[in-house]
């Protein structure tokens, strides 16, 4: 792929949609909507990080939720390479959670 055609902002938006469809096996709303994603940064080659926690560091989908994240974002058109890190600060709480998930939860 000619990486000079690759547009970091759409890669990033195809990122989002991807991670809209991986969920935490112990909440029925996408880690994007619950805020387990920190950041997304797209270099201008297609290469792409993602910061990323868990609802507790005893989180038993620990190994499996990031594997998940770089398998889907290496999937996308124009990414050239992906890193997944793994972060607990600062450390995630329900607050981070999208409206929308609150919603799906009945915590609002």
């Amino acid at each position: 792929m000619d990486t000079t055609s690759v547009n970091p902002l759409v890669i990033e938006a195809n990122i989002i949609e991807a991670l809209q469809t991986v969920f935490d096996p112990e909440i029925p709303v996408s880690i994007w909507e619950i805020g387990l994603i920190y950041g997304i940064k797209v270099d201008p080659s297609g290469a792409v990080g993602v910061r990323m926690t868990l609802t507790s560091p005893n989180c038993p989908s620990a190994a499996e939720l990031p594997q998940e994240v770089e398998r889907k974002v290496k999937a996308i058109g124009g990414v050239t390479a992906a890193t997944v890190e793994v972060v607990f600060e600062p450390p995630w709480e329900p607050s981070m959670m999208s409206e929308a998930a609150k919603l799906q939860l009945n915590i609002l």
